[in-house]
């Protein structure tokens, strides 16, 4: 099947080991002075061990491989003991994959294992925890003040069942519209929820549209703002909306913008 694993570029790789920790699943090794995929089968692709490189060697590509198995990854999870188990417990709540989630819950409930609390832990990837931001005076640059009320916001990391999307004003934008358009912080961002994407450069846009639908049915959206720049590819950020409002078998209005390169609504 074709699905997203990682990929390590070999020439950038020094060997440095600072992936694996990343790696609960134990789909990485150091091998001949390497970092290696050493199994598709403990790779979930969601490329937590990315942001761990210092050379930038890991990137998520999509290619054939073998599907990803979440009762074979907890086979050795468990030899790791508590701590490990409720670190990937928390690495698959974090990035919203309630499936595999589920499935190991299910693995340690048939082996007779306790769960640990895995979302009360304070350790975590810092990209993926789900934080409400409160603007202030403090968060003032200059004559504009931030509006930024969640992190992450960039799709890819955000947890579908994060408590900031209930009933919240989402605001789906091209990640090149808030360095394109000046005002974006106050004409658009205020009181909303943020969620930013590539339409044309990010490899995901399946997993875009499935995550996009479970927010849409599970959390009672009560507004849907879109902004994108004028060049053709960015306005597939509307198709994806569409596609995953459609999924979840919602009717929601949607408010769509189009900036001009040279900064202006058009």
């Amino acid at each position: 099947m074709e699905r997203e694993i990682i990929q390590i570029d070999e020439e950038k790789c020094d060997g440095c080991g600072s992936c694996i920790p990343g790696c609960p699943e134990g789909a990485l090794q150091v091998i001949d002075g390497k970092a290696r995929l050493v199994s598709d089968l403990f790779c979930d692709g969601l490329g937590a061990c990315i942001g761990t490189c210092p050379q930038g060697a890991i990137e998520v590509i999509k290619r054939e491989a073998e599907p990803y198995d979440e009762y074979k990854v907890m086979e050795n999870i468990v030899k790791g003991g508590s701590n490990l188990i409720k670190a990937h417990l928390q690495h698959l709540h974090e990035h919203g994959e309630t499936e595999y989630l589920n499935q190991a819950r299910d693995y340690l409930k048939e082996n007779e294992i306790e769960i640990p609390d895995y979302e009360t832990m304070e350790c975590g990837c810092p990209s993926s925890l789900a934080q409400e931001i409160q603007p202030g005076e403090d968060k003032e640059v200059g004559i504009f003040q931030a509006q930024l009320r969640n992190w992450p916001i960039q799709l890819q990391l955000l947890n579908p069942q994060a408590s900031y999307l209930k009933n919240a004003d989402l605001l789906i934008t091209a990640d090149c519209v808030p360095f394109s358009y000046p005002n974006f912080h106050e004409r658009f961002l205020k009181d909303k929820v943020l969620i930013i994407l590539c339409p044309k450069l990010d490899k995901t846009i399946d997993q875009y549209v499935d995550k996009l639908s479970q927010i849409f049915a599970t959390q009672d959206i009560n507004s849907i703002s879109v902004v994108h720049m004028e060049v053709p590819c960015c306005s597939g950020i509307g198709v994806i909306v569409q596609r995953a409002l459609e999924k979840a078998g919602k009717n929601i209005i949607i408010k769509d913008y189009t900036i001009s390169i040279s900064g202006e609504i058009i």
